[in-house]
């Protein structure tokens, strides 16, 4: 009898600290969603079988569920150009659509080091800065944006605690078991408590996909956000 009730204190204790754990991992700053690869379709969107920009999430949502599937998040999935191309490089279903670009300039995008969020057609999640990055017949999707938020473990180094430079900003990362975490701010903040929440959460390499004009939609957190002007847009759908 003695050994069942310290078995019940051990579990209880065991209850409580996950709950305790749980609840300090919890930021309520940011929309944080996590998906494991194998068990959801994750997919870039760009344009329609008629070749027509999606731009918003809502005719994303739409479009989808014209054919059956159900929209279950959703976000932009990197900057682009005023005509709503991506900039820089973007692989659809295999197929390279934009060319990688390694040029210099202004902006976020070119705050080096810039990099590639892709994912293979053995449903890996990978992040990497640009310079590492080499295209092969392997990656199913990609985007490329910038600047990067952590780089093996380390804080952009651009950016500066305490800085005023403050916007909406999203981002994309890959946890120790593989399941990608999509971030998006509920209010401003700069780069620099952006990146650290990414490294709170164990994330080795993080990447910044757009700022204020960002949208995410989680309709499980009753995050519902469905309009902007996009070019490409990341999806997640249930298993067919």
């Amino acid at each position: 009898m003695k050994k069942i009730f310290l078995i019940l204190i051990g579990l209880l204790l065991l209850s409580s600290s996950f709950i305790l754990f749980k609840n300090f991992n919890e930021d309520i700053r940011f929309i944080t969603y996590i998906v494991n690869l194998n068990e959801k379709k994750v997919k870039f969107y760009w344009k329609d079988e008629n070749n027509i920009n999606f731009r918003s999430i809502e005719n994303l949502k739409n479009w989808l569920k014209n054919n059956d599937y159900e929209l279950a998040f959703a976000t932009n999935g990197g900057m682009y150009k005023k005509d709503l191309s991506p900039q820089g490089l973007y692989i659809e279903n295999f197929e390279i659509k934009n060319q990688l670009d390694t040029n210099n300039g202004k902006g976020n995008f070119y705050l080096k080091p810039n990099g590639i969020f892709y994912i293979t057609n053995e449903n890996e999640g990978i992040i990497c800065t640009t310079e590492k990055f080499a295209v092969n017949k392997n990656i199913k999707f990609a985007t490329q944006s910038g600047p990067m938020l952590v780089i093996e473990n380390k804080i952009h180094p651009a950016f500066k605690e305490g800085s005023k430079n403050l916007n909406i900003r999203n981002g994309v990362s890959v946890l120790d078991n593989g399941n990608l975490v999509f971030v998006m701010s509920k209010k401003e903040i700069n780069f620099y408590d952006f990146a650290t929440y990414f490294k709170q959460l164990g994330c080795k390499n993080a990447l910044y996909l757009d700022g204020y004009v960002s949208r995410t939609y989680l309709p499980e957190e009753n995050w519902i956000q469905t309009d902007g002007n996009f070019g490409v847009l990341i999806g997640v759908t249930n298993n067919k």
